[in-house]
């Protein structure tokens, strides 16, 4: 059975409370879970304790049974200091999109024919 540690959304609409759960990864978001391990508010202040609370004891077992965390989850984990910071890359981040590239080829063509004309 495939296990995660993810995040199950409650709370009305644009007021989201998520609790952190583990479950077979063929369940749906919401649906049935094995075990709450904690919970995430992230309506609270970055600072507040209690914005993400965790049974770290439970987590570890979940982990030890080979549960694979969600990223979110993983950076829970990270923050708490359970696993390991593990290095991301997002090498689109600071890439223009299509039409800023675009715009950006056009602009050059434009000052490049200004520049012939004002040399001849």
């Amino acid at each position: 059975m495939a296990m995660k540690i993810r995040l199950a959304r409650g709370g009305s609409k644009k007021r989201p409370h998520y609790a952190i759960v583990a479950t077979d990864s063929r369940m749906p978001r919401d649906g049935r879970f094995l075990e709450k391990l904690g919970t995430y508010n992230p309506l609270l202040a970055k600072d507040s304790e209690d914005r993400i609370k965790m049974d770290i004891e439970r987590v570890q077992y979940w982990l030890g049974q080979g549960a694979q965390p969600t990223d979110r989850v993983a950076r829970f984990l990270e923050a708490a200091g359970v696993t390991p910071k593990t290095e991301r890359k997002n090498l689109k981040k600071g890439e223009p999109g299509k039409a800023a590239k675009d715009r950006a080829e056009k602009r050059a063509a434009r000052a490049a024919a200004a520049a012939e004309v004002a040399s001849e």
